[in-house]
């Protein structure tokens, strides 16, 4: 791989537990990743800035916080004037292009806030037909923003669908606006395999870096896939792909959330009254009732695993057209997921304001042929706000003040042992009622919430499963002292620098 610039390939997944890898979970195939890893490192100890969809992926492209570039939640945009990474590279002279989900803007579009990802622009193929970008800082976009069958189909996949001859793709959705009563399709979509969104994905994903390999330019190409996103839906074979049987959900050990803040418990109600964390009208993530039938819970796993596996081996197509073009070794590749996903572990489903391992925890492997070492796992910590300055210093170029992460170049490279003593989660889905930070660290895990006395602690080394809350035992009173200071140090460390001083006044 050339040591001045390199091409950087990032791949995503959205919401993917970071267990589902065949390299560490025989129940799964994913032989792609796993050829991945082998022939690259395998960070296990990864983390997402916040484990919502939005301000999570506009941490990649910005190096910095939810807090800091604006995107704090779900409904809120990202400011298209805050700069991101492919605009510097861009400057560098690379083809920039973005395929797949964005969901940097709301579903909704207001004088203040602008968005293209909303209807009525949203279902306006015409237009989208028309714009390719720049966005960004991406040269080149092609993006759809559903997940599954739902409504909000549209954009460059549309267009796609028809161009490839399914003429009644929107036979294959759920209608727009959307009804009600109109049937819901479950685990097996009759969607043909040949037209699914990660199929588009692929090939749109490959035809950005040929165009960028003819043209003899550097290409900074981000695949941006849609599953393992719930709804559990997928064409078959993948449907079919996995045995409920052979499946093994997540439980909820007896008592073990009688030491946690009050809304984890009552996840485990029938009709959970959570209306105390909504004051905005729109609702929080994960705050209903929680109780699923096993079997449901099993199939629904199943699908979820064949979701990874069809992603997988569209990753695969990916990867081995990098080898046809002849530049896998001149290309730095890696995969992670923008958050995590409940199975059933704690009681939990989808997602919410639950900072377990399983939600705040990645999938995360990083290839550069001559650079990373191949098939090392590491245990440095990393976050996804350190892959927007990472890159730029594999290109050799200098990271702005603005990005608050952190390069973990050395660390991929195999010369640093690690780059972070700490990885901060924000969670702030309402302005004040539920806004909660978790810090980190190689042992210990804490979690503050605004407002409240309540928190978290949890001493990962010894309680690895999260079973424990620490937080008023008298036992752990100094290590919640001591990491309630690094928790303050961090945010104190964390804080950008935009200018270097260059006067003494």
């Amino acid at each position: 791989m050339p040591a001045d610039r390199p091409n950087i390939l990032l791949i995503t997944s959205d919401q993917q537990h970071w267990s589902t890898l065949g390299v560490l979970n025989p129940r799964i195939s994913t032989p792609n990743l796993d050829r991945l890893a082998r022939e690259g490192t395998r960070f296990d100890r990864a983390y997402c800035p916040n484990p919502v969809c939005s301000p999570s992926r506009a941490s990649i492209i910005t190096g910095m916080y939810p807090s800091t570039h604006g995107c704090w939640t779900i409904g809120v945009k990202l400011a298209e004037d805050v700069p991101t990474v492919g605009e510097r590279f861009q400057e560098l002279g690379y083809a920039t292009s973005l395929i797949g989900k964005a969901h940097f803007q709301p579903l909704a579009s207001t004088p203040e806030q602008t968005s293209l990802e909303c209807h009525p622009t949203l279902r306006d193929l015409d237009f989208w037909r028309r714009f390719h970008g720049p966005w960004y800082g991406f040269g080149h976009v092609e993006i759809a923003r559903m997940h599954a069958d739902e409504h909000l189909v549209g954009q460059h996949y549309a267009i796609w669908m028809e161009e490839q001859g399914l003429v009644n793709w929107r036979d294959h959705f759920q209608p727009y606006p959307p009804d009600p009563d109109a049937p819901r399709r479950e685990h097996v979509w009759d969607l043909p395999e040949e037209y699914h969104y990660t199929r588009w994905t692929a090939d749109r994903a490959i035809a950005a870096i040929e165009r960028a390999v003819a043209n003899g330019t550097p290409f900074f190409t981000w695949a941006s896939f849609h599953d393992p996103h719930p709804p559990y839906l997928v064409p078959q074979p993948w449907a079919s792909m996995y045995d409920p049987a052979d499946m093994e959900p997540g439980t909820l050990m007896p008592g073990e959330l009688d030491s946690m803040p009050r809304h984890f418990g009552l996840t485990q109600q029938v009709a959970p009254d959570f209306s105390a964390w909504h004051e905005s009208g729109f609702g929080n993530h994960g705050f209903r009732s929680h109780l699923v039938d096993e079997a449901q819970l099993r199939r629904d796993m199943a699908v979820y695993y064949g979701m990874v596996s069809f992603m997988d081996h569209h990753i695969g197509r990916i990867l081995d057209a990098l080898d046809r073009l002849g530049v896998a070794g001149e290309t730095l590749v890696v995969f992670t997921t923008d958050h995590g996903h409940f199975l059933g572990q704690h009681g939990l489903f989808y997602k919410g304001a639950f900072h377990y391992e399983d939600l705040i925890r990645l999938p995360f492997i990083v290839r550069g042929p001559g650079k990373v070492p191949a098939g090392r796992v590491s245990t440095a910590l990393q976050s996804l706000v350190d892959l927007a300055p990472t890159f730029l210093d594999a290109a050799g170029a200098p990271v702005p003040g603005a990005m608050q992460g952190v390069s973990q170049w050395a660390v991929w490279q195999g010369q640093a042992e690690r780059a972070r003593e700490w990885a901060m989660v924000e969670n702030r889905h309402q302005p004040t009622r539920l806004s909660l930070r978790t810090l980190v660290t190689d042992r210990y895990k804490i979690t503050v919430y605004r407002g409240s006395d309540e928190g978290e602690l949890f001493d990962l080394q010894q309680d690895p499963q999260e079973l424990r809350n620490r937080w008023a035992d008298p036992a752990c009173a100094g290590v919640k002292t001591a990491m309630l200071h690094r928790f303050v140090q961090a945010e104190i460390e964390r804080e950008p620098t935009r200018f270097a001083r260059i006067a003494g006044a």
